[in-house]
């Protein structure tokens, strides 16, 4: 079974992507054949600065490696290195009616939140349906705001095949339903949209004056705090274990315990927390050339793949 996931280089990586997105995705590095791609054609309907554009894929790549991800275990590459991806994206254009277009709330969403509406934009859905279609993906992990996504991805896969025979394998979508909800500074959902985040690789001190603002009630000291409803230590629970969470929690109960104490407790398991990812991206970036030839590896597996699907692709529809 073949896996595919998408990266977005979008900047600097938070608490929030690894517990969301990197973390579910390592662990399940065992299962299947997984192949993850950092979307740099995606990003490019946004008009990033080149500079900034060429920075964010190379952190993207060290901040994924440092996480874990096994280059052995999974087909890790740039999009831009399998330029086979556009040319099944023009052709699938053919297949996509611009009402099936028009009606994806993700583009409706962007453009009202005034997002220059360009086509790239307006044709995301068809090169992300090209992107798992040409590696014949079975399975694809999505959050809810991408479920309409897939399911375009499934229409243009089936549109194609009744014209010109079985050759696209049509995709499941894998919903993270089961990841929860990582809170940000404020207890809200850990977003960029929302300034809330905790970055993955932070300086230490600045890492801990954005702990220590954590908001909290107005409870004092000398009475006793709810850990239920404590912002603090929703934090604490993403990296503590069950024991260290039961005994936080009855220092809750403590009159010399507040919460500027809980924030030092959450910094500090934090810190330790991401020491060895820290180690490992520092020696990533002292050998970037390594990081390139990870990424050429896999790119050149990817398009041994997407070679043999674009043969077929080609032939049915009477380019060969």
């Amino acid at each position: 079974m073949r896996i595919l996931t998408g990266i977005q280089p979008s900047g600097i990586l938070h608490v929030g992507n690894y517990f969301g997105a990197i973390h579910p995705f390592v662990e399940s590095q065992g299962d299947g054949q997984p192949f993850a791609f950092i979307a740099d054609y995606h990003a490019l309907t946004q008009l990033p600065e080149p500079d900034g554009l060429r920075e964010m894929v190379t952190g993207v790549a060290v901040d994924w490696l440092a996480c874990g991800v096994d280059p052995q275990k999974t087909v890790f590459f740039r999009q831009s290195d399998v330029p086979e991806v556009v040319e099944l994206m023009w052709i699938l254009c053919s297949q996509v009616p611009v009402g099936l277009l028009e009606r994806c709330t993700s583009y409706k969403d962007k453009v009202a939140q005034g997002i220059t509406a360009n086509f790239g934009l307006f044709s995301y859905p068809v090169l992300m349906a090209a992107d798992i279609l040409l590696y014949k993906s079975n399975l694809v992990p999505v959050g809810r705001d991408q479920k309409q996504h897939l399911e375009i991805t499934r229409d243009i896969a089936i549109r194609f095949n009744n014209q010109y025979g079985e050759i696209l394998v049509v995709p499941e979508a894998r919903i993270r339903d089961g990841v929860a909800v990582v809170p940000g500074i404020d207890g809200q959902k850990m977003s960029k949209s929302y300034d809330n985040t905790i970055n993955l690789f932070g300086a230490e001190k600045a890492l801990r004056k954005r702990i220590m603002s954590t908001v909290t009630d107005s409870t004092p000291m000398e009475e006793p705090m709810d850990p239920a409803s404590c912002n603090v230590m929703a934090l604490y629970k993403l990296f503590a274990d069950d024991a260290e969470v039961a005994a936080l929690s009855e220092r809750y109960a403590a009159n010399d315990f507040g919460y500027g104490h809980a924030k030092q407790a959450v910094f500090e398991k934090s810190w330790e927390y991401f020491r060895p990812m820290r180690q490992r991206r520092d020696e990533l970036l002292a050998n970037l050339d390594h990081v390139n030839d990870v990424l050429h590896d896999g790119a050149e597996r990817a398009r041994a793949v997407a070679a043999e699907t674009m043969d077929e692709v080609r032939a049915a529809i009477g380019l060969r």
